[in-house]
């Protein structure tokens, strides 16, 4: 199929607009900043009209580089666990909770004490506990969240959600329904969006931004998903066994399986997608514990100097501080790096070494629990461009690296869009 699916990233420093070709091509891509959330507290918020500025002009500014009425399906991802109170016409009645606000206070204990622990709407931050706050804002139809607000903007309706942004808010993906126990925590279920599959079709494109875009007025809208799941579909892995590892600050893997993993343990939550799950878990280790000990300039001089092909000995476990959730549940596991040789290329090695070990312990961590077992593996973040450790960790892990097909959020987003009328990219 000729023609152009647009994803709409909302992050919490600007928006991002991804046109994709139904053959995973890129065609354009815009950008517009945002300023930061404000901050009083634990309260963390943002007026829901920033977004909708900088969704208007990125629009403008992708369509100065595509052929905007090629457009034919639209999908928009958010901050996971940013939500907001609308009223009957989905107008805002306060500012959006954040999803780093962690102001539930006392409805995250009653949630603690009702809620089964498999579900991910635990904790301080909780959506479901800002919700509980939020519906009380006299004239609050709905509780939506951030991305379930842009598509309404974009379609003309406040009343549905996917099943990857409602996963926190305590939707329970497995039985595909809001559960019963939220009644019991006092949340007016009518005031919950309904639920649909992340990819879609809900309607079509309001008529007036059709035309002040110059967009098909017949592109559909589609539901989207979580920044976090956007990122994973940028890759292209799109089947059960295909894992991304994000080499940043932290180690986070993400495998792809045909059977959810709730295991809170661990961290572990499923987000659902179509017929497969996608499940992963989030290291201590990482980037920022190379960084404290060399700098990026020194990282850079050294790297060339790794040999991959001879394994140091070094039996480390990278961490800035004791404790570690993911692969090991410990609070108190103490970090590893010692002994230190003399010869700092050795000793980064170690490092990489260490945190290529974790990634592998993860993956079979994951399939421990139920988990499709790792097929295929692509590699984002910081240190996936790091020729010598990727040798490392494919001999950890023995099975294929492939080249993630795009690393942005909204390049997913849009994969999504295209399947909501009925595109499968890679599958033509």
């Amino acid at each position: 199929m000729t023609g152009l699916a647009l994803g709409i990233d909302v992050g919490t420093s600007g928006v991002r607009i991804v046109a994709l070709e139904s053959q995973g091509t890129v065609a354009g891509a815009a950008t517009v900043e945002m300023p930061e959330p404000k901050r009083s507290g634990p309260e963390i918020t943002q007026i829901p009209g920033i977004w909708w500025d900088a969704v208007r002009g990125s629009l403008e500014k992708i369509g100065r580089e595509i052929d905007a009425n090629a457009v034919r399906a639209i999908a928009v991802d958010g901050t996971s666990g940013t939500i907001l109170a609308v009223d009957r016409r989905g107008e805002p009645l306060a500012p959006a909770r954040m999803y780093n606000d962690s102001s539930a206070g006392d409805a995250a204990r009653i949630i603690a004490d009702l809620a089964p622990l498999t579900t991910a709407a635990h904790g301080a931050s909780s959506p479901l506990g800002k919700a509980l706050a939020l519906q009380k804002i006299p004239g609050a139809a709905k509780i939506l969240h951030q991305a379930d607000w842009i598509a309404g903007r974009l379609s003309g309706r406040f009343d549905v959600s996917d099943e990857n942004n409602a996963l926190k808010s305590g939707y329970d993906p497995v039985a595909r329904r809001w559960p019963d126990w939220i009644a019991r925590t006092g949340m007016d279920r009518a005031k919950l969006p309904d639920v649909v599959p992340a990819g879609t079709a809900i309607g079509q494109i309001c008529a007036e931004l059709a035309e002040e875009f110059g967009l098909n007025p017949q592109a559909a809208i589609v539901t989207g998903t979580t920044d976090g799941c956007a990122a994973f579909l940028a890759t292209g892995a799109d089947r059960p066994g295909d894992g991304v590892t994000s080499l940043g600050s932290t180690l986070t893997i993400k495998l792809m399986t045909s059977a959810p993993i709730f295991a809170p343990q661990f961290g572990i939550y499923s987000h659902r997608i179509g017929e497969t799950w996608l499940a992963g878990g989030a290291s201590n280790s990482g980037g920022a514990v190379l960084l404290s000990f060399f700098s990026k300039q020194q990282l850079q001089e050294l790297e060339p100097q790794l040999n991959p092909e001879s394994s140091t000995g070094l039996d480390y476990y990278p961490l800035m501080a004791p404790g570690e959730r993911f692969p090991f549940n410990d609070p108190k596991l103490a970090p590893r790096v010692t002994p230190r040789p003399a010869d700092d290329r050795v000793f980064l090695q170690g490092l990489l070494e260490g945190i290529a070990a974790i990634e592998a312990i993860g993956y079979r961590r994951l399939a421990e629990l139920g988990a499709t077992p790792l097929a295929s593996l692509r590699t984002v973040g910081g240190g996936a461009g790091n020729a010598p450790w990727s040798k490392m960790r494919q001999t950890k892990l023995d099975v294929p690296f492939a080249a993630a097909a795009a690393q942005e959020p909204a390049a997913g987003t849009a994969r999504l869009a295209w399947r909501g009328i009925g595109v499968e990219i890679g599958r033509q």
